[in-house]
């Protein structure tokens, strides 16, 4: 079976791999080359800490999972020379300030009670865990399970093993379908024409305009969002950490600025600080606004960051889907044509439980994942403005 899969991101690396591996002959098409959008443009988080109970937790849960096996075997089997994934199972700390312990203890008994492990940390361990955060801490919840990876070579990592076992890589835009008796057979590029039994659309914020291209309606929309990152310094940050609002900013529909804390340390001694989300299109000036108050949530969170150096700040787009759930599976309306997209912030983490979903739609290969939450046909999908 011959497979085209749209987008060089960490998403379609994964789903050409999975797809690869199951025996299928895979071509990948990007329009400007590999990690060169999202899946650079981001922190590399691998939570389970910010999911509340249901199908994406679930999916989180056992993306986790999944990525502590291959990310292991991706950097087993790299050539020399070739970057690694940087792996790090650091753990993350989740923490409220005075007024917000209430939310963040329900939340967290929640999550136990789907098998996410959420350890209440009391004073002294809190600050033996993280001596440097701030000391009006109200409350902290260690996630053992959280971890981190370096997105970009990850990604290309993926895509490595994938070619190796005999998928293709061409850069070319996508500028229509190749149809036969109501079947999607293929793409037109801007290259020349690509025939295939199936095409799995990972274009992450642009799926939504490779699927009109291709006489489908997706409805995914780009959020911006920005991170600083710091001049390398000894490593004061130990975990991913992060004020409880985040939680509630990944949830948020709301098209307008949010900002919320996340800091962690990179093996190369820079810290990253995050977040904000914003509905702005594909609007590429994000102005000072947002660095601004990333900044100033950042320094209440790490004090010792007022007086810390930034190296540069850089932002991206992520595929947000309005009712907050990925798109996993075969279009309800084009026949051959399937799509992984709409992970906003946590494609990275949900890369390789994807990719079994789509070799499950694609193949019918067997597996454990529920797709009925996640199908484009969905009725959450389709019903919100």
């Amino acid at each position: 079976m011959r497979i085209v899969v749209i987008g060089a991101g960490i998403v379609g690396a994964a789903c050409a791999l999975e797809l690869t591996e199951r025996g299928a002959e895979v071509v990948v098409i990007d329009r400007t080359g590999v990690a060169a959008e999202t899946s650079s443009r981001c922190e590399g988080n691998l939570l389970v800490s910010d999911k509340e109970p249901g199908p994406e937790a679930d999916l989180a849960i056992a993306s986790n999972e999944m990525w502590r096996g291959l990310a292991a075997r991706l950097d087993a089997d790299r050539p020399s020379g070739q970057p690694g994934t940087e792996f790090e199972a650091k753990g993350g700390i989740v923490v409220a300030f005075p007024g917000g312990e209430g939310a963040l203890e329900g939340f967290a008994a929640a999550q136990r009670d789907i098998g996410i492990r959420a350890v209440a940390l009391d004073a002294a361990a809190l600050r033996a865990a993280e001596p440097h955060l701030a000391p009006d801490v109200a409350l902290a919840m260690h996630y053992p399970d959280d971890a981190q990876l370096q997105p970009s070579t990850a990604t290309q990592a993926l895509l490595a093993t994938a070619l190796r076992r005999g998928a293709r890589l061409r850069i070319a835009e996508v500028v229509g379908g190749l149809m036969h008796d109501g079947r999607l057979r293929g793409v037109a590029t801007d290259a020349g024409p690509i025939e295939a039994d199936a095409v799995v659309n990972c274009a992450g914020p642009w799926s939504g305009e490779v699927a009109a291209r291709l006489g489908a309606r997706l409805d995914i929309r780009p959020r911006r969002g920005v991170i600083l990152v710091t001049t390398p310094m000894p490593q004061r940050v130990f975990h991913k950490v992060y004020d409880s609002d985040y939680v509630g900013a990944v949830g948020s529909g709301n098209a307008a600025l949010q900002t919320s804390t996340v800091v962690e340390s990179t093996p190369g001694g820079t810290v990253l600080i995050g977040s904000s989300r914003e509905r702005v299109g594909f609007d590429e000036h994000p102005g000072t606004g947002p660095s601004a108050a990333i900044a100033a949530k950042a320094i209440r969170l790490f004090p010792f960051l007022a007086e810390t150096t930034l190296l540069r700040s850089y932002f991206g787009f992520r595929p947000y889907a309005p009712d907050h759930l990925p798109v996993i599976g075969a279009d309800p309306l084009v026949d051959g044509l399937f799509h992984a997209t709409g992970h906003e912030g946590a494609g990275i983490g949900l890369a390789p439980a994807t990719a079994a979903l789509i070799s499950h739609a694609v193949l019918g290969a067997d597996t454990d994942l529920d797709p009925g939450p996640f199908l484009p046909g969905r009725a959450s999908l389709q019903e919100n403005p």
